[in-house]
């Protein structure tokens, strides 16, 4: 397996919360305790972080699944269940989150930056913080809901100020090696490269970041060499230089034939990706003029190249002839480049309240005399349910009737015996309405504990 990865799909599962505790305090001489169930701890998050040590997503593709710590639960004499820990991934600079219909969810570029990415269950409520002047002694608790579920697609698109493309075996790691104290693999045969090398340059005082993009060929687009797997690596580049090989020996190939081709791939890879490239300034590098043939092929192509509106400068990464003016070159289009780029607005958190009126749920007919509910508090409350309590249950109607989804059923015309859905679509909890039962009153004898006198 490689060393370098750049992509990764994550399945996550945050942690559960812990349920809340149904308890009474007991000691001797003291008959009326009163309840003294705790609540359940929070399930822990799974939070991505950008970490500056981290430059691959190996590690999530050898390991996929991963899944933060459950909340305790909640014990008897007010002892609170402990929290789950949070699962911190650290990611590499630049790395992509897009959620499973591919929208893009973060772009995460700094060190220390940071997404909770799923959130941790809320643990269920004890029995002592369910106590009320009408139900003094609750013989029930809440349930801890499940932490979130995704799967995400992590994409790595490399921090880099300068993108390197060329043909293979053209010499942008040579020059990499050459411009910076970076060391990328270096031989006389196509696709040395499989990775993209990094080298940072110091061009007076602008220092910026050279990427040495591997394996585009013609007819990359369509799947040849390596295809457009590294080309995202170019997308923050601002300026792009073109590597153009004057001592090749391939027949067919020149310095002029070869930029047309890296940019009809550079354009087959913007009509794929929708990013367009069009816009970044080019440089075009005649390498190798320390060869002979490679300094007369130079004098050729460079007045056509530089009628394009293309900036030519001649270099060899052996001898280090050319390469101060390559580095103050794309120094300025860089500082270029920074300069134009907008201020970043600081973050504003908006806070949208509920409009007045609107309702938190919605009850839409399925067929005859079937109802489901929809609704983030009702699937919640739901959830958070002991069904083998028959005093929850009598909670959760009083929940549901406050809400007003009684009042919702009988104006749809639903009649006792009424099948209600609420929760998943996929996995709903099924209820027979009945609207005698009605709410729990001041008057209503308490029952055993557990059990709800509504409710036969």
């Amino acid at each position: 397996m490689p060393d370098f990865v750049d992509e990764a799909v994550l399945h996550i599962k945050a942690g559960d919360g812990g349920h809340g505790c149904a308890s009474v305090h007991r000691e001797k001489f003291k008959p009326l305790g009163g309840p003294d169930g705790a609540n359940g701890g929070k399930g822990g998050d799974v939070v991505l972080e950008v970490d500056p040590n981290t430059s691959t997503l190996l590690d999530y593709q050898r390991r996929p699944h991963r899944k933060a710590t459950n909340g305790k639960p909640g014990q008897g004499a007010h002892r609170a269940g402990a929290n789950g820990d949070d699962l911190v991934l650290a990611v590499p600079d630049g790395t992509v989150v897009l959620g499973e219909d591919g929208e893009v969810l973060a772009d995460l570029v700094g060190a220390g930056t940071r997404l909770v990415i799923a959130r941790g269950g809320n643990g269920g409520l004890g029995n002592a913080a369910l106590a009320t002047p009408r139900r003094k002694a609750p013989g029930f608790a809440l349930k801890g809901e499940p932490g979130e579920t995704l799967d995400a697609r992590l994409e790595l698109k490399t921090i880099a100020d300068v993108g390197l493309v060329g043909f293979p075996s053209a010499g942008k790691s040579s020059l990499v090696a050459a411009l910076s104290a970076a060391r990328p693999k270096i031989a006389d045969y196509p696709f040395t490269t499989l990775i993209p090398n990094l080298g940072v340059v110091e061009a007076g005082t602008t220092q910026y970041v050279v990427a040495d993009v591997p394996g585009l060929i013609p007819g990359a687009s369509g799947g040849k060499g390596l295809g457009l797997a590294f080309l995202r690596h170019v997308e923050r580049c601002s300026t792009l230089v073109h590597v153009l090989d004057c001592a090749t020996y391939e027949p067919g190939r020149d310095p002029i034939s070869d930029i047309d081709a890296l940019e009809e791939e550079l354009a087959a890879y913007a009509e794929l990706t929708e990013v367009d490239l069009s816009d970044r300034p080019r440089l075009a590098v005649l390498n190798k003029v320390d060869v002979p043939d490679g300094r007369d092929l130079a004098d050729l192509v460079e007045a056509t190249l530089e009628e394009r509106g293309i900036r030519t400068i001649r270099v060899s990464a052996a001898t280090h002839e050319g390469l101060r003016e390559l580095s103050f070159a794309m120094a300025e289009q860089v500082e270029t480049a920074r300069a134009a780029r907008p201020t970043p607005e600081p973050t504003r958190v908006v806070l949208r309240p509920r409009t007045f009126g609107e309702t938190p749920f919605e009850v839409a007919p399925l067929g005859d005399n079937t109802f489901r509910v929809r609704g983030e508090k009702p699937t919640r409350w739901v959830r958070q349910t002991d069904f083998s309590n028959d005093e929850a249950v009598g909670f959760l109607a009083d929940r549901l009737n406050r809400l007003g989804i009684e009042s919702e059923l009988a104006r749809l015309g639903a009649s006792p015996g009424a099948e209600v859905h609420i929760g998943d679509p996929d996995d709903p909890v099924v209820f027979d309405w009945d609207p005698a039962v009605g709410t729990v009153t001041g008057d209503e004898p308490p029952g055993p504990r557990g059990t709800d006198s509504r409710l036969g």
